[in-house]
């Protein structure tokens, strides 16, 4: 589990995923964030390449988000694979994300934390660059939705940066 101020990330079960598939389809959500099935979230919460967290308030318990990462053990790199919170302008995006950097960094070592969101995405866009990320560049119509063929823009955090910073 990791904690913060006022939210605890802890690991999903098989009773979230209902809970998660709605977040990953509301419609503010939806074209920003890849929808899995249920048996792929099922999957995800078995691997230990995975980790999938629901988001939770600590007052109340209440979920109020998600996040899927991917461990790329040998090469040390934390993958933020998709990220929804329903709770907007409160604050908690930026505050799961530096939870997140130290748990990566700090308890798992790894040497950098990377994602890739749509460049209409701007509320991920200002949420990345807030806490800091670095803006990599630009994968071109690399992802075929129902929207049609998307870029991805690709931020990142360096384990030495998160040091500098935090």
């Amino acid at each position: 589990m990791i904690e913060t101020k006022r939210l605890y990330l802890d690991d999903a079960k098989e009773s979230d995923i209902d809970t998660i598939m709605e977040l990953e389809n509301h419609k503010d959500n939806r074209n920003f964030v890849w929808k899995g099935t249920y048996k792929e979230h099922k999957e995800e919460i078995k691997n230990s390449d995975f980790f999938l967290f629901v988001v939770k308030q600590k007052e109340d318990s209440e979920t109020v988000g998600f996040c899927l990462i991917h461990l790329d053990n040998k090469s040390r790199r934390f993958e933020l694979r998709r990220f929804v919170i329903s709770k907007k302008r409160m604050g908690y995006g930026s505050e799961v994300i530096t939870g997140l950097f130290k748990f990566a960094f700090e308890n798992l070592k790894m040497n950098k934390f990377w994602l890739d969101v749509y460049p209409d995405n701007s509320a991920g866009i200002k949420l990345y660059e807030k806490v800091g990320m670095h803006r990599d560049g630009v994968l071109r119509q690399n992802y075929k939705s129902e929207r049609g063929y998307l870029d991805q823009v690709v931020y990142s955090m360096l384990k030495d940066e998160y040091f500098q910073k935090y």
